[in-house]
């Protein structure tokens, strides 16, 4: 496998990607070795998507059978990681055992490490050994007085340090890692956890600090508030959607940047934003799945790189033009394809639009507004749904989904959102509203 393949078959490391292949987290790492004033490692809550939470901890022997029936089923993954609950490094002998189990009996899957950092360069010779080709380090500063608001602590050879102390430890440790692992020609993504009042001007410094370093893309991820945790106690609030897109355009000047993490939980499995673990591993669900050889998942997955490429070039062929863009909100279940109601979804997915050319700039995450149910319509507990999703959409001039109802859709006109009902591939119809936005806009102003 080529070195851009490996990339591009990456679906956290191609934005495009994650329409068309999965990723896999296997949970056998529940100890962590620092201290997160964000964060609260919670188990067994199936309803919940945030790093740190998984239904059961895995033995290495356990992952590596549960990977063996994931891919039989599953044909479009290609990525296999570790990312916790707690961290990888904290937990070497079952992280390492587990690569050791995939390395030699999956060697097509790439494998894939999610760590604060603070053991990076202890571990890299294991790194290289087990060909884990892509490394995601969270690294929130690089000042340790900023450090010291959001590290209560770290374990470090035995030793605890607390605060600012912790924090000088922490990123001297994290730098040093990212050297280490980027000069082995080994993928490095940092993860930063935007926090308003702490971090918010300070991030831009952070991409240029990685990049130096030879990490490749900065991922900035907006704070979730963990219950339990102590910012929830000090009645932290996560960014507002404009802040997180100011700072990610700031350090995007600087190295390309992430816009499309989903902050998956530590045992996801599927698409991004589509967590299939209960329906692949449900016993009912699971005898009925069509498995896969060989031979068909590497048809399917030549497919799926023809496709990909061929949308990158369609990509690459748009320039753009220099009018003012807009911001249009889609509603998907994944694919590259606008084919979800507007009641159902959890999810927008945020473009801007310039002439021809579009970017992501993130995902906003919100309460479904049916809910599973069939009356959509207006209620008290709908209308405060309705209100913080129009919220939350209120830089959108467009909202693309494959249905909605008459009282949502009256609300977001007389915000200013025109809802569009249509199906079809997503770039194709950015670009058509577009064409559609600019030609009201300039009949009106003349």
């Amino acid at each position: 496998m080529s070195f851009l393949q490996q990339s591009t078959r990456h679906p956290c490391y191609d934005e495009l990607a994650h329409e068309y292949f999965a990723r896999m987290h296997v949970a056998v790492a529940p100890k962590c070795n620092i201290s997160c004033k964000y964060c609260n490692i919670k188990y067994d809550c199936v309803s919940e998507s945030r790093p740190g939470v998984v239904s059961r901890v895995l033995t290495p022997e356990e992952a590596y059978r549960k990977v063996q029936r994931t891919v039989a089923v599953l044909p479009r993954l290609t990525v296999v990681g570790i990312a916790g609950p707690g961290d990888p490094l904290a937990n070497p002998q079952e992280t390492f055992d587990t690569f050791a189990l995939l390395a030699e009996g999956l060697p097509d899957l790439q494998l894939c490490l999610s760590t604060n950092g603070l053991m990076l360069a202890d571990y890299a010779d294991e790194i290289e050994r087990y060909r884990i080709n892509h490394v995601t380090v969270t690294m929130n500063t690089i000042d340790p007085a900023i450090g010291s608001q959001v590290y209560q602590a770290i374990f470090y050879k035995g030793k605890a340090y607390r605060e600012q102390e912790a924090a000088a430890i922490l990123i001297e440790r994290q730098l040093a890692g990212i050297r280490e692992i980027a000069a082995r020609g080994i993928r490095v993504k940092v993860n930063s956890v935007l926090i308003p009042g702490v971090n918010d001007g300070h991030l831009a410094e952070v991409s240029r600090a990685v990049q130096d370093l030879g990490a490749f893309s900065h991922n900035i991820m907006p704070l979730i508030i963990s219950p339990g945790s102590r910012y929830e106690r000090e009645g932290r609030q996560a960014p507002d959607p404009e802040l997180t897109v100011k700072v990610q355009e700031e350090s995007a000047a600087i190295i390309p940047v992430m816009r499309h993490c989903r902050q998956c939980r530590a045992d996801a499995v599927g698409l991004l934003g589509e967590d299939r673990g209960q329906d692949l591993y449900d016993t009912g669900n699971s005898e009925t799945l069509p498995v896969y050889s060989l031979g068909e998942r590497e048809q399917l997955l030549k497919e799926l790189d023809d496709e990909l490429e061929s949308r990158h070039r369609r990509r690459f062929a748009n320039n753009g033009d220099a009018e003012t863009g807009i911001r249009i909100a889609v509603a998907t279940r994944g694919g590259g394809k606008v084919n979800m109601h507007f009641g159902h979804a959890k999810e927008f997915l945020i473009y801007e639009v310039h002439g021809r050319e579009s970017k992501l700039l993130g995902i906003r995450k919100i309460q479904a507004y049916c809910n599973g149910t069939v009356d959509c319509g207006e209620g008290a507990d709908k209308g405060a749904i309705l209100e913080d999703t129009i919220h939350l959409l209120r830089d959108c001039r467009i909202l693309l989904c494959s249905g909605i109802g008459e009282y949502p859709q009256e609300k977001l006109r007389q915000a200013d959102i025109m809802a569009i009902t249509r199906k079809g591939e997503i770039q194709e119809l950015l670009a058509e509203c577009g064409r559609y936005y600019r030609y009201f806009r300039d009949s009106q102003i003349s």
